[in-house]
């Protein structure tokens, strides 16, 4: 047998091997998936023993006709509540591999909002979801968080879409709140949107790897008169992704940053993670984005009776840091405050979680008296 022969041998065996190695790699990862208990994991100490004050609870109650389903996470169930309200597809699932440390200083309120995650109902699949639903929904579910764990006020932090209807909620009601945190906050999204596709066709100008996507884009120019472009649609998340200036500076991808660790993600059963992908499926970027794309915050929503803050990425183009900054500029509010952060992108209670604590604990729950 000559040297050709067994080099043809060798390199059949190892493409076999690197097969089979793919398809133990493909089954490991579709068992995790499967056998996934939907278990809150308990808070415990360094000898594993639950830690006596915490609560780590998955749940839902009946919000005006609909079950909406929650996650709440806290060391001690005494310290301030936080409601969190997501952007449009629920994250909580990120805490995972980005502890956001959130529920060291607060007993937090992952809400899957109606419509999205636990809160899906294939039966409402092609329900009009609006603001005012939304508003009238989180008012509700405030109140009965407020029961429910006898508290005045609660904490509000709405993240990207999020912080839209954040901002909406406490116009409606600001005596039910503490403070809000914006976090990647909107201002003028159609704007922004707009911004993101200088920038993308920009980066990818003189990129031969990406010529079909910047033609396609060229070809169909984003502008403020126009509905966004079905190209910059298309192409929006992974370029985003791609060039660092979406969810996370160092997430380069939608698959294997959010798909595959919301499949890994234990906390949710199988059923509640085709759910998850079905709810989005169905809403798109958002259920909201409708009012957000053709509304602008920066114009009409100004004057606030509750402390509000920012807190924004420098290099988000989710929801554009300028944009944001500028509008913070011009709002009023009994007390106030903007944190940029250097290393982050659209989400910097998951990239620099130290910092944002750290904000949150010095400079925001003293203002109220925490």
């Amino acid at each position: 047998m000559n040297g050709l022969t067994w080099i043809a041998i060798t390199l059949k065996v190892l493409a076999y091997l690197a097969l089979a190695a793919i398809a133990l790699l493909a089954f490991g990862f579709l068992l995790v998936a499967i056998r996934s208990p939907g278990t809150p994991r308990p808070f415990t100490d360094a000898s594993g023993k639950l830690l006596p004050r915490s609560i780590s609870e998955k749940g839902s109650v009946s919000i005006r006709g609909a079950e909406l389903g929650y996650f709440i996470k806290g060391r001690d169930v005494n310290a301030p509540i936080l409601l969190y309200l997501h952007g449009g597809m629920p994250d909580y699932f990120l805490t995972e591999r980005y502890p956001s440390g959130l529920d060291g200083l607060f007993t937090v309120v992952w809400l899957d909002q109606r419509g999205a995650g636990l809160s899906y109902d294939p039966a409402r699949d092609g329900d009009s979801i609006g603001i005012s639903d939304m508003v009238k929904d989180i008012l509700a579910f405030t109140a009965y968080l407020k029961e429910r764990f006898a508290r005045d006020t609660i904490y509000l932090m709405g993240h990207s879409g999020g912080s839209y209807l954040g901002i909406k909620v406490i116009e409606a009601q600001p005596e039910a709140f503490a403070a809000y945190i914006g976090v990647a906050q909107i201002a003028n999204q159609k704007l922004s949107e707009k911004l993101a596709y200088e920038y993308i066709v920009a980066a990818y100008a003189d990129r031969p790897d990406r010529k079909r996507i910047y033609d396609a884009l060229i070809r169909e120019p984003l502008t403020l008169e126009a509905a966004l472009p079905q190209a910059y649609l298309r192409y929006r998340d992974y370029a985003m992704h791609e060039l660092g200036v979406g969810t996370m500076r160092d997430m380069n991808s939608v698959v294997t940053g959010l798909f595959l660790p919301s499949l890994l993600f234990t906390e949710y059963t199988l059923a509640e993670k085709i759910k998850l992908w079905r709810a989005k499926a169905n809403s798109g970027i958002s259920a909201l984005w409708t009012d957000m794309i053709e509304r602008e915050l920066a114009s009409e929503s100004l004057s606030f009776k509750v402390p509000v803050y920012f807190l924004h990425g420098v290099h988000d183009y989710t929801c554009s840091f300028e944009l944001t900054k500028a509008y913070y500029d011009r709002i009023d509010a009994p007390a106030k405050g903007f944190f940029a952060f250097s290393d982050s992108a659209h989400s910097p209670i998951f990239e620099q979680p130290d910092d944002c604590l750290a904000i949150i604990r010095e400079r925001i729950l003293p203002k109220a008296g925490q």
